[in-house]
């Protein structure tokens, strides 16, 4: 039954979405950005809950499964390969070519965090990455290289990814990924294909005690750095 609970509501963020969506075109078009503050408070406490939510379920059902896959309490794998796992959320066959750097032996020691979310983070910013490299590059025989670097920090593992897809301009990039976030809302266009795919990247990074922030050269690239937590004492962050 928890099972069923849990699938039957996998669609919900791209409802969501689209029903925002649909609401800002049968509204005024002369409302501003800032008043879709209530909006953007609501839908963050909204997907933040249902991250939490998630979490319990999955990890509860996770938790009775007979045949767990090695060093798994659940949800939650004690010898996880960030590398192993940013190149298998990166894999998309004749895409351009990405290169991924770190040690591929690394895992987080504090044995909490769950590679499906962090698959999810890395798939979310490699696949807005291999857009916006691919529209720049569609007739050029030359495609310049996706870079995925995972460092090893004192308190955070941070994962940066940098293309060289034409960057953004400052002005259709205001607050990066900050409280203002798109969530199915805004006109600024972040990143290429970008909708809620980032802004619910940087929820389940803060429910883990992390960030996202993206940075960007026009004219050049974007680069986007995800900050993760191996501290064992932070907190779950919840609205």
């Amino acid at each position: 039954m928890i099972k069923a609970i849990k699938v039957r509501h996998n669609n919900m963020v791209p409802t969501m979405a689209l029903g925002v969506q649909q609401l800002k075109k049968g509204m005024n078009h002369t409302i501003v950005y800032e008043d879709f503050d209530e909006i953007h408070q609501f839908l963050d406490r909204f997907y933040m809950s249902r991250i939490g939510i998630r979490m319990l379920i999955g990890q509860h059902f996770e938790l009775h499964n007979p045949n767990p896959p090695p060093h798994a309490v659940g949800y939650i794998h004690t010898k996880m390969s960030t590398v192993y796992v940013a190149k298998n959320a990166s894999e998309y066959g004749s895409s351009p070519d990405i290169r991924i750097y770190g040690d591929p032996d690394f895992s987080f020691p504090d044995n909490r965090f769950v590679p499906v979310h962090l698959h999810l983070m890395v798939f979310e910013l490699v696949k807005n990455l291999l857009r916006a490299v691919q529209e720049r590059f569609m007739d050029s025989d030359k495609v310049p290289p996706i870079r995925i670097i995972v460092a090893d920090g004192i308190e955070d593992v941070t994962i940066k990814t940098s293309d060289e897809g034409g960057g953004i301009p400052r002005s259709g990039l205001p607050n990066p990924l900050d409280e203002h976030s798109d969530l199915g809302i805004a006109d600024n266009v972040t990143m290429a294909g970008h909708g809620y795919g980032l802004p619910i990247s940087r929820l389940y990074a803060r429910y883990f005690g992390g960030d996202l922030q993206i940075i960007s050269m026009e004219g050049y690239g974007t680069d986007a750095y995800l900050h993760l937590s191996r501290l064992g004492d932070s907190q779950e962050l919840l609205p």
